[in-house]
C-alpha cells in the first residue's frame, strides 16, 4: 500500500485524503467547479454518487499502486454498501484540482 501522504499528484492526494477522512468540504475543495465523473463506464451525478458511495457509506481507499504521474490509481475501495473491491481510478487535473475522475472495478 502507498501511504496517502506519499501519492505523487497533489490534487489526487487531496482527493484521496478527503475521501478517507469523510470530509465533504475538503472533497469539494479538491474538485474544480463543474467536475464530472463516471463509475463502471457510465457518467454519474458526482454529488449524488459521492454522497451515496463515499460519505453516507464510509468510503475508504487503500492505494495499491499509481501510474501516469500519480493520476491513475489501483486501490482497494470499501464502503458499508458494497464491502471491499479492487478498483481503478483515473483522474484529470486542471488548475491543481480534479476536473474529472473515472472509477470502476479493476
Amino acid at each position: 500500500m502507498i501511504p496517502v501522504n506519499q501519492l505523487t499528484d497533489p490534487a489526487v492526494r487531496a482527493f484521496v485524503t478527503a475521501v478517507n477522512a469523510g470530509d465533504q468540504q475538503a472533497f469539494a475543495a479538491a474538485l474544480t467547479p463543474g467536475a464530472t465523473m463516471s463509475d463502471d463506464g457510465s457518467d454519474r451525478d458526482l454529488q449524488d454518487w459521492a454522497e451515496r458511495e463515499v460519505f453516507s457509506s464510509g468510503g475508504h481507499m487503500d492505494v495499491e499502486s499509481e501510474s501516469d504521474g500519480g493520476r491513475a490509481l489501483v486501490a482497494s475501495y470499501r464502503n458499508d454498501t458494497w464491502g471491499e473491491m479492487r478498483t481503478a481510478w483515473r483522474f484529470t487535473v486542471s488548475d491543481g484540482r480534479v476536473s474529472r475522475f473515472e472509477t470502476g472495478q479493476a
